[in-house]
């Protein structure tokens, strides 16, 4: 009995030959045969199949994004909107065939679309600066708050806008000095565009001695206000007393001019009034103070 026993574990535990796997009749051949047809033809299917969707899904995409960039450019959108849109649809629905011909092919896309999304996720909080400054670029392109060439001041700098990209924007400063500041800055903070419109008005304080003739000096401020040519009619001038001050009667004088007169009239009004108001002998005190000495007995 025991050598029954050892002879079966001796037999079990012999290794397989190759050639008892070969089939031995062509009734085992025909029936291997006819199985690897099978199983070609049901992977074959299904392999034409994902080529198709994916294949045609992509020519769809295409179709997509043409018509989504010939309707912005019809709506006169900025250039950069255009692609950008245009990109983004295109990414996003050739991601969408990408994940149905795998699920043609059987592969289970469930698993595989949450890998993506914690990728996403991790990418996204490490880059949170830059989609902030991405976010911010694309709706200030949307919206518009400025354009290239515009005079504007934010993030606590003024200068001519030059460029606005995804990312950041480019001021040029008076003294030709390149600026470039993150979107996400510029936005976060108020904007002014001093080019937005085609007016600008020209606030001027003038401080005349208090023993001067007020009729005097409106007059002559009137008549340089005249005789400026860069300097509209429509919207009126002002002028007025605006203070009775410690060492002077202060005038505010208010002009428009075309916003890119500006600093000229500026400049050249503030000379004007100084050599006009020493012709007419018009006094422009400077701050001042009365010392009253008192004498007395020494202590």
């Amino acid at each position: 009995m025991a050598d029954t026993e050892t002879t079966e574990a001796a037999e079990s535990a012999a290794p397989l030959d190759v050639m008892d796997m070969v089939p031995t009749s062509v009734d085992e051949v025909g029936t291997l045969w006819a199985q690897s047809q099978g199983l070609l033809a049901d992977w074959g299917l299904k392999v034409l199949a994902a080529l198709a969707i994916f294949i045609i899904g992509r020519w769809v995409a295409r179709g997509v994004r043409r018509g989504v960039r010939r309707m912005l450019e019809k709506g006169g959108a900025d250039p950069i909107i255009v692609g950008f849109m245009g990109s983004i649809t295109y990414i996003a629905l050739l991601a969408f065939v990408v994940v149905a011909a795998l699920g043609q092919l059987g592969i289970q896309t469930t698993s595989f679309i949450a890998i993506l999304g914690a990728a996403g996720l991790a990418v996204g909080l490490a880059l949170q600066g830059s989609l902030a400054n991405f976010a911010a670029g694309f709706l200030m392109i949307i919206f518009r708050p400025f354009k290239v060439g515009d005079f504007i001041e934010g993030a606590g700098v003024a200068g001519v806008v030059q460029d606005i990209q995804i990312f950041t924007t480019t001021l040029k400063t008076g003294d030709n000095k390149t600026i470039i500041i993150p979107n996400a800055k510029i936005s976060g903070d108020n904007i002014i565009n001093y080019s937005s419109e085609e007016n600008r008005r020209v606030d001027m304080t003038v401080g005349v001695a208090y023993d001067a003739d007020l009729s005097k000096v409106r007059d002559v401020l009137q008549d340089i206000i005249g005789k400026e040519d860069r300097i509209l009619s429509d919207p009126a001038s002002q002028i007025a007393v605006a203070e009775l001050a410690d060492s002077s009667v202060n005038f505010i004088v208010r002009v428009w001019t075309k916003s890119g007169d500006y600093w000229g009239v500026k400049f050249d009004m503030t000379e004007t009034i100084k050599n006009r108001f020493d012709e007419a002998g018009i006094g422009i005190p400077f701050p001042q103070r009365d010392i009253h000495i008192v004498s007395g007995s020494a202590a």
